[in-house]
């Protein structure tokens, strides 16, 4: 068996965050069209191909291994019992067999936790659907992967011609030696080239210690006193930019106008803001990406701004339909990417801001230019803060796993964000992806639906992914708040033909007129 890689604090808090209510799972919804003449069986030729290329995602063999009376984060090894059949299922719809049954069944399966006796991950092909589409719902838990790791398994799953490539077989690894001694030593020459240069940051930065890699608790005290040491080490190279960072945040909030801001950034309470049951609610809808970008060339904007300013239009009406638009405008919580350019590792390196979804607003274009400038302000704010993430992410402390647990189940059960003030009111997320064609054992992908987290406080989640020409737009909700989020997402067309129209040319209406 290969050495155990213990999770970082942020990867195990989707574990330790994690209740019956709250699955930490993210997903999508594939929707794939089968090339012409293909008398094949898709689903056994997918598992087929997927068995082959699963050393291209280690993690996908890997399961979890608890730590003693959860003493310190789990750690990943490679799962000895694998069976890819309990991963990947044949599943049927009910007539008519469309997207609406697929996007409703899809709803029901991802309110339900995976089984974490086994890699946190499972596959389910549809096939039989109306127009001989074939439907794929995948789900992969939040502690293996974020958005920027995704593309990695993309590179597993899809291929860019209805021919699948070749993979290679894996080749054999290398494994660290365990033993005492051999730990030793390596911490002795890591100590000795950290002091051959010990004022040098860049040193500093990428010291390491070794590590047992055992799950008994002599190996697990031993690792997380060479864990805390490295961390010190790292923290002093980082010092530099943490001063500068601080430094900024003090300058920022010192400023009256920030400070005016940050108060504009309060998210009032709202009937999205409550506790989540264990039902979730899901649909899926898709724009045109050269008009979303189109739009934001004219409104001096980004893709982004048209997105939130889209998903703001829906929400305003939605809530005007309820009789529950509040005064102040909604806000919109946004992750950001930390992730290096290049940088395929399984785990997550993510950040968040806070937007202003001007939906107090009624003009569509007045509310686009409200966002557009208050996103840039919100940018700007979390900047010194996003400076700080990577020296704040991996904060370890023994015995925390179990309090974190305990903590996270009574706060699920209180109903307490039913009356907590949200941090915001809804999550909307941005993933960029592929503009060209992708297909799975030679099926064509025509769509990938995001399915994203909804949890206490904020019920519901819009999550986007661009595709080839077209923005994918899933919606999850908890069904308790929202029973039929698809009414919301059918808006959403609509409401980016009115902002399509705010911004369109008099020559451009007065053409559409005649």
């Amino acid at each position: 068996m290969s050495k155990a890689k213990k999770l970082s604090s942020m990867d195990a808090s989707f574990l330790y965050l994690e209740t019956p209510e709250t699955p930490m799972h993210v997903g999508s919804m594939a929707i794939f069209k089968p090339r012409e003449g293909y008398e094949g069986n898709f689903f056994e030729d997918f598992k087929k191909m997927i068995a082959g290329r699963l050393h291209i995602a280690p993690i996908l063999k890997s399961r979890l291994e608890k730590a003693p009376v959860d003493i310190d984060h789990p750690s990943w090894v490679e799962d000895d019992q694998f069976d890819i059949n309990r991963h990947i299922f044949r599943a049927s719809l009910p007539a008519p067999g469309n997207r609406h049954i697929l996007e409703q069944t899809v709803g029901w399966i991802h309110a339900k936790l995976l089984n974490r006796a086994r890699p946190l991950w499972e596959f389910y092909v549809f096939e039989g659907m109306e127009n001989g589409e074939i439907g794929l719902y995948s789900k992969i838990h939040h502690a293996c992967i974020d958005g920027g790791a995704g593309a990695a398994l993309t590179n597993m799953v899809y291929d860019i011609s209805p021919t699948p490539r070749e993979v290679p077989p894996p080749t054999a690894r290398v494994v660290q030696s365990n033993e005492p001694r051999d730990i030793a030593a390596n911490f002795v020459d890591s100590y000795t080239t950290l002091w051959r240069k010990p004022l040098d940051a860049s040193s500093a930065k990428n010291f390491d210690l070794p590590r047992s890699g055992k799950s008994d608790i002599g190996s697990i005290l031993f690792d997380n006193a060479m864990f805390q040491l490295e961390t010190g080490m790292k923290f002093l190279g980082n010092v530099p930019e943490m001063v500068k960072s601080v430094t900024d945040m003090v300058s920022k909030i010192s400023d009256p106008n920030t400070r005016r801001d940050i108060a504009g950034l309060i998210s009032p309470p709202s009937v999205l803001n409550k506790a989540v049951s264990s039902e979730r609610s899901f649909a899926a809808v898709s724009i045109s990406l050269p008009d979303a970008k189109a739009l934001a060339k004219k409104a001096n904007g980004k893709l982004n701004d048209v997105v939130m300013a889209v998903c703001a239009g829906v929400l305003r009406r939605f809530l005007i339909e309820e009789g529950a638009l509040p005064a102040k405008p909604l806000t919109a919580g946004v992750p950001i990417s930390l992730r290096e350019e290049g940088n395929t590792e399984a785990n997550n390196q993510v950040f968040g801001m806070v937007c202003s979804l001007a939906t107090d607003i009624e003009d569509p274009k007045a509310r686009m230019e409200a966002i557009i400038a208050q996103s840039a302000k919100s940018k700007e704010m979390s900047h010194p803060l996003r400076a700080l993430m990577p020296s704040m992410s991996n904060i370890s402390m023994l015995g925390a796993p179990i309090v974190v647990q305990v903590l996270a189940l009574l706060y699920s059960r209180s109903s307490l964000s039913d009356v907590l003030p949200p941090a915001a009111n809804v999550t909307i997320s941005n993933v960029p992806g592929p503009r060209q064609t992708l297909y799975a054992v030679g099926a064509e992908l025509l769509h990938i639906f995001p399915v994203s987290i909804a949890t206490h406080s904020l019920a519901l989640n819009i999550t986007v992914q661009s595709y080839r020409d077209q923005l994918d737009f899933g919606f999850i909700a908890g069904a308790n708040v929202i029973p039929d989020v698809k009414h919301m997402a059918d808006m959403l067309p609509e409401e980016f033909a009115k902002l399509q129209a705010a911004y369109a040319s008099p020559e451009t209406m007065s053409g559409a007129a005649s």
